[in-house]
Formats: structure tokens, C-alpha cells, sequence
């Protein structure tokens, strides 16, 4: 077991702000330091609640938004026994996304802040929260096509990133500017990432 206490981060933004790439990258450069890495990913699609996530989404499923949200939390839940363990043998756990992006898309749809918190209060707790954050311009100049029915609502994109930077300056998480080249954002997280650590 690792004698370093273990920890969770996060990346949060609207889609096409550079989580996955973002999460990657802090992955490699913490593994290459020795650090035991996992990386998740939510929702994660492979499990039955994902597939029903996905569903609903591609619209081949009429779920009312908060059933969705419902669908994502318990998503989230499939993975809580493997967070905690990682976590507890000294692990560093990074994901793309995690229980803020309820609060941010259910909110977006008008559900309760306070309900979007409150049935994930028996999540692992980030201990810090990146968030990427650009214009939902950005995001359609960077996927064009295919984009699920969220996605394409430009609307409810700019209200998604109302509701992030709201989180954001409540909670103290890290704000960058995801509209800036790749290397820079990663030098960043690295650097936040790092002083943690050591603090730790």
C-alpha cells in the first residue's frame, strides 16, 4: 500500500472543454511519478445504467430530466466501491466529470440544486475540482456533427456553464480558461495538482 494518502480530482466543463485530454494528461504525468492512477470517466456507458443513459440522450428513450439525473447519480454509485478502494489504498483517482455536472445540467433543466447535491452526498468528495471553461461556441466549433440532443442546445449549454462557474466560485475550485492551448491548461493542472499533494 502506498504511504501517500490517496485523493480524487476532477475536471468538469461543457462538452468539448478538454476534460478527457485534460484527465489523460494528468493520468501519464502523475504515473509517471510513481503515483498509482484511475482514471474514470461519467457516464460510463458500459454498464446497464449507462446504456439506459445513452438511451435517453440519443433519444431513443423519453426520460423526463430527472430521471436522467437519477440515471447519472446511480451511474456514479456503480463506480463507488472502486473509487473508495483506490482511494483508500493511497490512490489517486482523476475523472472526467463527476457529481457537479448533475447540479450543472440539472439545474440547466430547472431541478432543486439542493436535491442534485443531497443524493450524492454519500459520493467519494473531490479534493479539488478543475473546471475548463469555455463559450458553447467552442464547443459546436470543435464537434460539429454527431452531438446528442444536449449537446445541441445551445441554450441549455450557456446555462449549464452558469450554473459551473456559480459552483465554482462557491466551492473554490480551479477556473482555467479551456479555450487556451492544450500544453498551458495541463501545465496548470499540474502545477494546483502538485502543490496538493504536497500538502497532503
Amino acid at each position: 500500500m502506498s504511504a501517500a494518502p490517496g485523493v480524487l480530482l476532477v475536471f468538469e466543463g461543457l462538452d468539448q472543454s478538454g476534460k478527457q485530454t485534460q484527465a489523460e494528461r494528468l493520468r501519464d504525468a502523475l504515473t509517471a511519478r510513481g503515483r498509482a492512477v484511475l482514471l474514470a470517466s461519467f457516464p460510463d456507458y458500459a454498464t446497464a445504467i449507462g446504456q439506459e443513459i445513452e438511451a435517453g440522450l440519443r433519444g431513443r428513450r423519453e426520460y423526463t430530466p430527472d430521471v436522467m439525473q437519477l440515471l447519472y447519480v446511480a451511474n456514479r454509485h456503480e463506480w463507488k466501491p472502486r473509487l473508495e478502494r483506490h482511494i483508500a489504498e493511497g490512490g489517486i483517482v482523476v475523472c472526467d466529470r463527476y457529481r457537479a455536472s448533475s447540479v450543472a445540467y440539472g439545474e440547466a433543466f430547472g431541478l432543486d440544486a439542493a436535491w442534485l447535491q443531497s443524493m450524492q452526498q454519500y459520493l467519494p468528495t473531490p479534493a479539488l475540482t478543475v473546471l475548463l471553461d469555455i463559450d458553447p461556441a467552442t464547443a459546436v466549433q470543435r464537434k460539429a456533427a454527431d452531438r446528442d440532443r444536449f449537446e445541441r442546445d445551445r441554450a441549455l449549454q450557456q446555462r449549464v456553464r452558469e450554473s459551473y462557474r456559480r459552483q465554482a466560485a462557491a466551492e473554490g475550485w480551479l477556473v482555467l480558461d479551456g479555450e487556451r492551448d492544450r500544453a498551458l491548461v495541463a501545465a496548470d493542472v499540474l502545477t494546483r495538482v502538485t502543490a496538493l499533494l504536497a500538502s497532503r
